[in-house]
Order: C-alpha cells, then structure tokens, then sequence
C-alpha cells in the first residue's frame, strides 16, 4: 500500500524530505543505543539496518549514524519518479529476515556469529536466524517471545541491566514512593534543592555516616523527579536478593582494592548518557575516631570522572542519619516515630576545579561537602564509648582503638 500510495512522487523530493527529517530522528536515538553500536563498531563488527521503511527515506539516517549498509525495501521508479511497484523483497517480517540472510550470504557474514536488535513482534522471524537476538523496547508480543525463547530484553534509554516494568524502570517507582508519610521515623529537612540539575549529567557526592545515607540522598532525589546510579561496594551486589535489587535499580559495582577501572567505565557510560551517577568519596563510613575527624578523606573517583567527562560534581553534606542507622545495627531504627530524628540533607552549588591535580582537587571536593554541614562538625570531641561502639559492625569496639584509627587511615588513601 505505500508503494502504491507514492506512485507519482518526484524521488529527489522524497530524499531532501529524508536529509531534513534526518537531524530530528538523531535526536530521537536514545543514548544507550549509541553506546550499543559504539561497542559493536569497536569490536569490528559491520553495522547493517534492517528496515521496512523504504530505502530513500532511511539511507540518511544510516548514513548520519556511520552505519556499514542498509537492508530495505526498495520502491520501483522510472522517470526520477516512483512507480507503484516494489523493487525487490518487501522486508518485514519474513520477508526480512529473508533479505537479511541474502546480504549475510552476498557479503560473507556468519549470522551465527552476529546480533540482531528489534522492539516488534514481526521481526521474530530476523531475530530466529542470528545467534545473538536482542528484543529492544519490546512491544507486548515481542516480549513475550522473548521470555519464552530467553532472549535478552534491553531498554535504552536506561543502563544495561536495568529492567522496566509497564514502562517504568524500578528506581523511578520507588522515587514516587518516597514520601514522607512512608519514613515516619524520621524527619527530612531539605535545603539547596535548586542546585541539582533537572537534565543532564551530575556527579553527586555526599559524606558517609551510615546504611541511611543513599535512602537520605534517593529522597533528595524523588522531589527533583531524577534517578542517579550509585556505585556500590561489592558485597552489597553479591548478597542474595539484595544484589538483585541493586542492579536493577542501576548500581554500578565496585570491587575495592583491585584497582579495576571498570566501575568509573560504566559510570563515564552512565553521565555521557546524560545521567547523574552518585557515589561517596570517602569510600566506607569511617570507624572509630576517624568518624569523629572534622577532615574528610576522600578517593579520587568523583575528581576522576568530572576530568574524564566534563560533568559537575554537586557536593551533598548529610547530617544525622547515623541517629537513623548507625553502622552497629543491621536494621534502621523504625521505632522513634513519636521522636523522630532529623536528618539533614544539604546540596550545594556544583564544585569548581581548578588544577589537573587529582589530589588537591579531591580535598578541593571534600572541602566542599564539609561547609555543608553542621557548625558542630567542624569541631573535634573525644567520642565517648557508646559513641565508638555505633560505628563498628556490632557495635564491637577493638581493643587497640588508636591502632585500629590509624589503620582506617591507611584503608582510606584515597589513591583509587
């Protein structure tokens, strides 16, 4: 029927409508998707795009997108215009995945050595006849097809291995749930709010005093309507369950001491994709004395990522959530709702660096994070022993509290 319907039209016209329509789709190719061709191109592989949409209209975008060829359907013409007729085979559904494998043939491509991307039911047939089928976006019929056949189901427009459901990725639904009424234990006080940016990519950093303190930054973020992806230590992605739930809310995993670059990788991913990436510099809550040093010491991971990437850091002092969670209990304290603690969250105005030092400008950050918080935590006090006990797991306290402080120290270089 389209064939038919543009008998008659002038294929100059219909090209130049193609170059303009171009810029606009560009906008439209959701980041992820970017970086998905990105890695296939690096790897060596051809780029090729099966479409039904006729050839004039997508060779364009194809084009403007660098890709290897295009497989589509092609309208007859004669006399710089188009005649009614289909030139060839008419690729959709079976039909593609037979014009497919006639290009695989023609240019010696092994289909079971390549991958196949599609978000429509009637291009399970092209997914069959590859070896490494992708359902993208799925409508519901492809979806389906995909958990039958077990083919992976992707989404775009958030990290890899982040899940939708009815459309909405885990991490934005619990972000709608985060309602006061639903902490009523707590209470939040919220200032600066107007320095977190509604778009675009943001390195936010906050202190860590305690299990609480990505629950405090993740309310901060549900009255700014945005998902960040934090990065994590690994032993909380490799709990069972709760690994399961972190990566699809879009962690990133860190495995410390290894001095993987991996994880600022996938976070580089995450902010050219146009996403906030969260993340606590100084790497643990501290133990002992060090939790009590009014000086911060932070790793180089944030500084590292804003010179790689370009993107701000938004500094954020977080005061009172150990009162809420203290590192010696396992559970947050959900019993003080006649006194509920306050828990305060402040962001401040994104930090300017000045030198490629990594060093210097990671106290430069530090720095940052501790003018927002509290008078009293600029000052240094003896902690009482109650007061050491909540920041050791169990609150077990060592024998060698002075050996033990030095040794977090050293822990915590912030050398990677």
């Amino acid at each position: 029927q389209g064939a038919r319907a543009a008998r008659g039209w002038p294929i100059e016209l219909v090209q130049e409508a193609a170059d303009i329509a171009t810029a606009q789709l560009l906008q439209s190719v959701l980041p992820f998707a970017l970086q998905e061709i990105e890695e296939h191109r690096a790897a060596g592989r051809k780029l090729v795009m099966a479409t039904t949409t006729p050839a004039d209209l997508i060779a364009p975008l194809a084009e403007a997108l660098s890709f290897d060829d295009v497989v589509a359907t092609r309208y007859g013409h004669s006399s710089g215009q188009y005649d009614g007729t289909i030139d060839g085979e008419f690729v959709w559904g079976k039909g593609k995945a037979r014009a497919v494998r006639q290009w695989a043939q023609d240019h010696q491509v092994e289909l079971d050595e390549s991958y196949a991307y599609s978000d429509s039911y009637y291009d399970v047939p092209l997914l069959s006849i590859v070896a490494n089928p992708r359902a993208v976006n799925p409508d519901p019929r492809m979806f389906a097809q995909a958990t039958i056949r077990r083919w992976p189901v992707m989404h775009f427009d958030v990290p890899p291995g982040v899940p939708k459901f009815a459309g909405i990725e885990p991490q934005r639904l619990l972000l709608m749930l985060a309602q006061p009424q639903i902490f009523p234990w707590v209470r939040f006080g919220i200032d600066g709010l107007e320095n977190l940016p509604t778009d675009g990519p943001a390195i936010l950093v906050g202190n860590h005093r305690s299990y609480f303190d990505p629950l405090a930054i993740s309310f901060l973020l549900a009255r700014r309507g945005r998902p960040a992806r934090f990065l994590g230590k690994k032993e909380v992605f490799d709990a069972p369950l709760v690994g399961d739930v972190v990566t699809a809310l879009g962690g990133i995993r860190v495995d410390r001491g290894t001095g993987s670059d991996a994880p600022l990788r996938a976070a580089e991913d995450a902010l050219a994709a146009g996403e906030m990436v969260a993340l606590m510099p100084q790497g643990t809550i501290p133990r002992g004395p060090a939790f009590f040093n009014p000086e911060l010491q932070g790793r180089w991971g944030a500084v590292r990522l804003a010179q790689a990437t370009g993107a701000p850091i938004i500094p954020i002092g977080l005061w009172g959530t150990e009162q809420v969670w203290p590192r010696s209990s396992r559970f947050p304290d959900v019993t003080q709702v006649l006194r509920p603690p306050k828990v305060s969250i402040t962001v401040g105005a994104p930090v300017e660096l000045g030198t490629d030092d990594v060093d210097s400008e990671t106290k430069r950050v530090m720095s940052a994070i501790s003018a927002l918080l509290p008078e009293e935590s600029r000052s240094q006090r003896p902690p009482s022993q109650d007061d050491l006990a909540r920041t050791y797991p169990g609150g077990v306290v060592p024998d060698d509290v002075e050996w033990a402080s030095d040794h977090e120290t050293v822990r915590r270089p912030g050398t990677d």
